[in-house]
């Protein structure tokens, strides 16, 4: 799920908002599942939610990033 998260977050970073929000809910939907016991003892399954977790971030730094600009005309 935050993979996918995360994904979307990065698609969507020229909607106002849409990636910001996305990615926070996939670096928090990665921080549960790292948190989980079966995820800490699968390797497989840890490397997913650490991914998620990267992806989430990607995304609201791209969406901050286009954020500024937009800001700056308003």
């Amino acid at each position: 799920m935050s993979i996918a998260l995360g994904t979307l977050s990065v698609a969507a970073f020229w909607v106002v908002g849409l990636g910001f929000l996305l990615g926070v809910a996939a670096v928090i939907c990665g921080a549960i599942a790292t948190s989980r016991s079966a995820v800490v003892d699968d390797e497989a399954a840890s490397l997913r939610a650490l991914l998620g977790v990267v992806a989430g971030a990607a995304g609201i730094t791209v969406s901050a990033i286009a954020l500024f600009p937009m800001l700056a005309h308003l």
